[in-house]
């Protein structure tokens, strides 16, 4: 695909990966409708085309495809992040969870199929979808539910839709820790250096050029995946 002249649709785009996402694809020629919960103001300095929807709440998820249409490429990059484990869950954070990272991105890729006929798809997903972190059991779930939803969604939506995955390792601390140094939660990483959201954002951009790739997933992590549990 040509990303110039085309026009996307990036979840949770205002902020940390997100955003450089969106200004990679800017800088390829693309027009992007950068998607917002509460960070109206820098979705608006980012991009003249903003769209806001908390996609914890089915009926917004529903109408947003419509909202930021019409679209050639869907970046399903917002999610949510909890550390809870098998006995600390609760049934409404476990919800909640579900909803954002799996259903959303469900409901979205279907609606942009039928709207767009054709294009490309990019799910972010997380390199622990290769290995079993009890610190993190609903978000693991839901990052593993949507690995399997890209490959499902790649087959059925093909010859017209194009579905792929980014897997990253630690790219940045978490947003409500930002004293936490990277190196202090990122484990053992092979290649001893973090992926930046530049390089994520550039393993989208290959995917969505990359007219003959669906259904695949780049881990961008440093290795870090091929550890498993050792981490």
């Amino acid at each position: 695909m040509q990303l110039s002249g085309k026009r996307a649709l990036v979840t949770g785009g205002a902020l940390r990966i997100g955003r450089a996402i969106v200004l990679a694809l800017q800088s390829c020629g693309a027009e992007v409708v950068v998607h917002y919960r509460n960070s109206a103001e820098e979705a608006r300095k980012l991009s003249p085309f903003s769209v806001q929807a908390d996609l914890s709440d089915p009926e917004q998820c529903a109408g947003l495809i419509q909202q930021a249409g019409p679209l050639d490429i869907l970046v399903n990059n917002a999610s949510i992040f909890t550390k809870d484990t098998l006995s600390a869950a609760t049934p409404d954070r476990v919800l909640q969870e579900f909803q954002v990272n799996l259903f959303a991105p469900m409901v979205l890729t279907r609606a942009f199929a039928v709207q767009a006929g054709q294009g490309a798809v990019i799910n972010l997903l997380d390199r622990r979808i290769r290995c079993h972190d009890t610190s993190c059991v609903p978000y693991s779930i839901t990052k593993k539910g949507l690995e399997e939803l890209t490959r499902l969604s790649a087959l059925e939506f093909a010859p017209g839709i194009r579905v792929n995955g980014v897997a990253p390792g630690p790219v940045l601390p978490p947003p409500d820790s930002p004293s936490i140094s990277l190196s202090e939660i990122s484990g053992r990483v092979p290649l001893e250096t973090m992926p930046s959201p530049e390089q994520i954002a550039d393993a989208a951009l290959f995917l969505l050029q990359a007219d003959a790739v669906t259904g695949q997933v780049i881990y961008v992590d440093g290795g870090q995946h091929l550890l498993g549990n050792g981490v």
